[in-house]
């Protein structure tokens, strides 16, 4: 079923394309449905997932529907998938996610087919990922959704899209080549040589650190860290969310980005322990840097999607945070180790919902002034109230507030960290005020004081298609914040794991 659920919007996209002229309102439709399948068949491995993974198992046997196929012997690369309770509440969120942006593309009529085609593409690579067991087939499906977005950003975005495009594509296969050099350095390192992530996992070939195991790690680290993307290599997330189309930036920043941080989690942490643990300090900092980096050069933002696009920055140095800090632990503190682990991965699901739902919020603001810029706007919760309170509510999302699922993340990556790195945690807490000026300084703007639009601007609320789009996200982020238990299930036990695999 697994296999079904990846591969079943690349199938859908293959139709699609075959079929001569369709209307454009039947290839909206087809790919609504067809994403709203694919959600039901993530949520029917949700429900087996505790049965099927069974009692006590660890990280290296504990993947629940497995496929492992031969795919080219020579170089002991296979067709190897599986989920584990770190990969399936990512695989979850990118079929949510996906599913909002089929309904709120409903009205797209430039070039429907191949935009729909696109996006079930880049679900199929981006599903791939999270679900590749083979570090080779981990590489083509990362590298896939590269070419998938630049072409997304190039063929639908606004402003400088084609310059914005390159720049995202090159910044991000240049990382992409640096990933590969290293999954190169552990297939030769490796005895048998073998690309398995699960055969890696069991048995390091570099287990003990050294000269060898950094510059693996650093080529691996490199290449995850520009996808991410974290301080000094973000340059290119900027441009490329302000330009691409709002669903194009929802999928770019909440699913895309997380193919960065969930690498660290299932390769460099587990197959490359000896050298996580040597250089973790430098991942702490890192992601301090970003944490700070990010909200103040969002704070210093007149445009309101450029602003939220520097926010993934510093959501991603919380990140690797939790991950740097998890290296530093023994194995007498394992424990807060795995609660820093278990908080990132939360992290990465809420920042995916949240994030997602302010850019579909922010491409709703560009559909009715014309510009993102927040001097444009003003006094807009009375006439559009809708669009005030879910943009309110993500914002409060973000930047913590109890309640929400940003609390419950930030919340465990802080706890989690201060065992190991009590002082660069604490600077780092100066990243939740930082975001809060932000976010509260743009809802002031945008919808409190006198009314205020551009010329010849719309006025109406949201419509019922971008009501139904972006409404379940923020839902999801209030029943994670409330009931957390159903995502942190499958992923405290799959955290233990991992945080002994990098302890032993």
């Amino acid at each position: 079923m697994l296999s079904v659920a990846v591969f079943l919007p690349l199938l859908a996209g293959l139709v699609l394309l075959a079929v001569p002229r369709p209307r454009d309102g039947l290839v909206a439709w087809t790919w609504v449905c067809v994403a709203a399948l694919d959600l039901f068949l993530v949520l029917v491995l949700w429900a087996r997932y505790p049965a099927a993974v069974g009692p006590g198992q660890d990280a290296v046997g504990g993947f629940a529907f497995e496929t492992h196929v031969r795919w080219i012997p020579s170089v002991g690369a296979g067709y190897h998938i599986g989920v584990d309770g770190l990969s399936l509440p990512l695989l979850a969120m990118t079929a949510v996610l996906f599913l909002a942006c089929a309904v709120h593309s409903l009205r797209q009529r430039r070039r429907t087919r191949a935009h729909a085609v696109l996006f079930l593409f880049l679900q199929t690579v981006s599903l791939g990922v999270f679900s590749a067991l083979d570090l080779l087939l981990f590489f083509v499906f990362f590298d896939l959704s590269i070419v998938g977005m630049y072409f997304v950003i190039a063929g639908w975005g606004h402003g400088r899209p084609a310059r914005s495009a390159l720049q995202f594509f090159l910044y991000t296969f240049l990382g992409s080549l640096a990933l590969l050099l290293g999954f190169i350095g552990l297939y030769l390192a490796a005895d048998p040589h073998t690309f398995d992530i699960v055969e890696l996992t069991g048995r390091p070939p570099l287990e003990d650190g050294g000269p060898v195991a950094g510059l693996v790690l650093l080529a691996i680290a490199l290449g995850l860290a520009i996808k991410t993307p974290t301080v000094p290599f973000h340059t290119w997330l900027p441009p490329a969310h302000t330009d691409a189309p709002a669903a194009g930036s929802a999928i770019l920043a909440g699913v895309l980005l997380k193919m960065g941080t969930y690498g660290f989690v299932r390769v460099a942490m587990p197959i490359l322990p000896g050298a996580w643990r040597e250089y973790a300090m430098v991942f702490v900092v890192v992601g301090v840097v970003s944490v700070l980096y990010g909200a103040l050069v969002a704070l210093a933002q007149t445009d309101f999607k450029r602003m939220v696009a520097y926010t993934s920055v510093n959501h991603m140095g919380y990140i690797l945070l939790g991950l740097g800090a998890a290296g530093l632990a023994t194995a007498d503190e394992a424990r807060a180790a795995a609660l820093a682990v278990t908080g990132s991965v939360t992290q990465m699901v809420s920042h995916g919902l949240l994030t997602g739902a302010l850019f579909l919020l922010a491409g709703a603001l560009h559909d009715r002034g014309g510009t993102y810029r927040m001097a444009s706007y003003g006094g807009l919760a009375g006439t559009m109230p809708l669009l005030a309170a879910l943009t309110s509510l993500a914002a409060f999302g973000s930047l913590g507030l109890p309640g929400l699922s940003g609390f419950i993340a930030e919340f465990q990556i802080f706890t989690g960290s201060l065992s190991f790195v009590p002082v660069p945690t604490a600077v780092a807490f100066l990243g939740i005020l930082l975001t809060a000026a932000l976010f509260l300084r743009a809802l002031q703007q945008l919808f409190t004081g006198d009314l205020r639009i551009p010329e010849h601007a719309r006025t109406g609320d949201l419509t019922a298609r971008e009501l139904v789009a972006i409404a379940p996200l923020t839902a999801l982020s209030v029943a994670i914040g409330l009931f957390p238990r159903f995502l942190l299930d499958p992923i405290e036990p799959a955290a233990r794991a991992l945080v002994a695999l990098v302890v032993r």
